[in-house]
């Protein structure tokens, strides 16, 4: 509680520390498309983790944002983010909810989830922008297990609370730039979600667009997460595009 607290604080003393805004209404729409490797484990609260061998999967992400002029009232983004991917396991021998998992035994870690972010622009120019803001992360997924048609599963559909920083540098004249964009956790410290990478902006008559391209790592450490002990985790590149208007 004293860590939401606290996150809650710094959030606020942004909006005296806030150098440049939008003038106008403006809004982002955007989609990445993202091929990640899967590793991990996990198991109920109370027992030892299992970790499964988990196959290279295609997840995805889609976003929009409205960034407005009005003083003291942050902008918004809200991020889907879809994060499935099944694993295998021989010999196994362990208990998930209540059953013992014997021999060959598959498995399902959807870590699926819906970022809402309130943020400021500290910065805005071509050459250096600058958001920083909370999040929450609301999880919407769920742990399975499964071995000759039996399955069990626990749901995973709690939030964190997370820091969050958007930073790009720009070349004048070119369109390139450079991004990176970090969630980390504050009530579950060792969950975050970053992404960097390189993005080439065009200018249009009614919107622009942006092509990116880059590397994103999704990291689920928690123990009692809903009554969950994880230590998942997503990496890989993307590529995806945005649109400005």
């Amino acid at each position: 509680m004293k860590k939401t607290l606290l996150a809650c604080a710094l959030l606020g003393s942004l909006v005296g520390t806030s150098a440049q805004a939008a003038t106008v209404v403006g809004f982002k729409v955007g989609g990445d498309y993202w091929k990640a490797d899967t590793s991990g484990s996990f198991a109920e609260r109370g027992r030892a983790q299992q970790e499964f061998n988990y196959d290279s999967s295609s997840q995805g992400s889609i976003w929009v944002a409205v960034e407005h002029p009005i003083p003291l009232v942050p902008n918004v983004k809200i991020r889907q983010n879809s994060l499935d991917a099944d694993g295998k396991m021989s010999d196994a021998d362990f208990i998930f909810n209540e059953h013992n998992f014997k021999g060959d035994v598959n498995a399902n870690a959807d870590l699926s989830n819906t970022d809402f972010v309130l943020y400021y622009e500290i910065l805005d120019n071509d050459i250096v922008s600058l958001d920083l803001g909370a999040a929450y992360k609301k999880m919407d997924g769920h742990f399975r297990v499964s071995d000759a048609g039996h399955p069990e599963s626990k749901n995973i559909d709690s939030g964190i609370v997370m820091g969050y920083i958007d930073a790009q540098v720009g070349i004048p004249g070119l369109g390139l730039y450079g991004f990176t964009d970090i969630m980390m956790g504050v009530d579950e410290s060792n969950v975050y979600d970053y992404s960097l990478g390189l993005g080439w902006n065009f200018d249009g008559t009614a919107l622009d667009y942006r092509i990116r391209a880059g590397y994103r790592d999704f990291k689920f450490d928690v123990n009692g997460f809903d009554g969950v002990t994880a230590d998942m985790q997503f990496k890989g590149y993307f590529a995806g595009v945005e649109l400005v208007f």
